[in-house]
């Protein structure tokens, strides 16, 4: 029985055959694009120039061409129909095909069609989605390599992905590369990029994603140093048809000049720098980046009362501003020649008082101060009292105010009135 029962055993398998097709199916595959483009073009020049047709070939190849491993591949052949050898160039002896971005048509619609190509393909194989940021970092810095024609095809395009969301628009960084912006390629990429991104969506979304990744202060930068300015980028843009980014910019270039007037008055504030040099920097700067009279006292108000720390106490916080803004009254005078710029400063006060509670009562004692010191006149402050006021706290500062202006309404000319007035 025990021979019978080991003549059954059964045989121990060999791992010759296997071992070999391991080892095989471990070897790193070779990397061999030009295989992969000889199937997407053979498959483009069977659809022809239907997009929708180009889109589902797409679609259906992911299933059996490495997407992920090719991408780059991929992307070349749909742009320039071909791949793009460093420069941007097509090799002479590669398949190419026509059914790509630089042979389609140059307008509008036709790009719109191309980018449904790009949007579909990334949204089915989501993978693709840096890979194409990549090839569109890489086109950017290739653009010399490119006809005048196909770079205003794959402008066009990038300004209709950048307003659908399919790129980010940190894909621009690659337009500051300094050969470009020297020979003027940046500036007038920028052009045909923002016309069609501003076509889909507006001026206000296309500030939106720029702010998203830090570009909404380097526009400029698409100029050689010697021409970064708002005067030049203004005219080049405005005369180029994109009056609203030309606008942007000079904004966004006046937001950065204000809040710097501003850190620089703080700080010669604190110092205690004299009046008459901090009025003579604010004056230049009012010249150099053309801010006006009401925007300059706007900010020395805000930077008076930002210096103090103030009282919590209601009874005491008054009687401390007064004497806090009569030491810096000559400053504000001289920014308060215009009624415009009064009025301003009034408006300022009125909310300044409404958002600190504990300022609520100082209102109507900080307006006299300025009356007396010749920062405000009677004009705008009947103005303010009668139509140009806030809704903020209206009804409280119009009644500590009523007196006043009555006062301003009868009273003769001459100071001691004004004083019995006050006192």
């Amino acid at each position: 029985r025990v021979s019978f029962m080991n003549n059954q055993k059964p045989q121990k398998p060999t791992l010759s055959g296997q071992r070999f097709k391991t080892r095989k199916r471990d070897e790193k595959e070779r990397f061999d694009p030009t295989q992969f483009q000889d199937c997407i073009i053979q498959g483009l020049t069977e659809t022809g120039t239907d997009l929708e047709a180009v889109a589902k070939f797409l679609d259906a190849s992911g299933a059996k061409l490495d997407y992920r491993r090719y991408a780059e591949t991929l992307f070349d052949i749909l742009v320039a129909g071909g791949m793009l050898a460093p420069g941007g160039t097509l090799a002479d002896d590669m398949t190419r095909t026509n059914v790509c971005v630089f042979a389609a048509q140059e307008d509008l619609e036709t790009m719109q069609a191309f980018a449904q190509v790009f949007n579909k393909l990334i949204r089915r194989y989501k993978y693709l989605e840096k890979g194409f940021e990549d090839e569109v970092k890489k086109l950017l810095l290739f653009l010399k390599g490119f006809s005048e024609s196909e770079r205003n095809k794959l402008a066009m395009l990038t300004g209709i992905l950048l307003a659908n969301g399919t790129l980010n628009a940190s894909i621009l960084n690659s337009l500051y590369n300094e050969n470009l912006v020297k020979e003027g390629v940046s500036a007038a990429f920028a052009v045909k990029l923002f016309k069609s991104w501003i076509n889909e969506k507006d001026i206000n979304a296309v500030a939106v994603s720029l702010r998203k990744v830090n570009m909404d202060n380097r526009l400029m930068e698409l100029f050689p140093a010697n021409k970064q300015s708002v005067e030049h980028f203004s005219k080049y843009f405005t005369e180029a048809g994109l009056k609203e980014l030309s606008e942007y910019v000079r904004n966004q270039q006046s937001i950065g000049a204000r809040k710097e007037l501003q850190k620089e008055l703080q700080e010669q504030m604190s110092r205690g720098d004299p009046f008459k040099d901090i009025i003579l920097y604010v004056k230049e700067e009012m010249k150099k980046n053309n801010i006006s009279e009401q925007t300059v006292v706007a900010i020395i108000w805000s930077s008076v009362m930002s210096t103090v720390e103030w009282n919590k106490k209601e009874e005491l916080v008054a009687e401390q501003a007064i004497k806090h803004l009569k030491q810096y009254s000559p400053l504000l005078a001289a920014f308060t020649t215009q009624g415009q710029s009064e009025l301003t400063l009034l408006l300022k006060i009125q909310e300044y008082c409404y958002d600190n509670i504990h300022f609520m009562k100082a209102f109507q004692k900080i307006v006299v101060l300025f009356y007396k010191a010749e920062v405000l006149s009677e004009e705008p402050i009947l103005k303010w009292y009668k139509d140009a006021h806030l809704a903020k706290g209206k009804s409280v500062f119009l009644e500590q105010m009523k007196k006043f202006v009555e006062w301003l309404k009868n009273a003769e000319e001459g100071n001691e009135q004004l004083s019995s007035y006050v006192e």
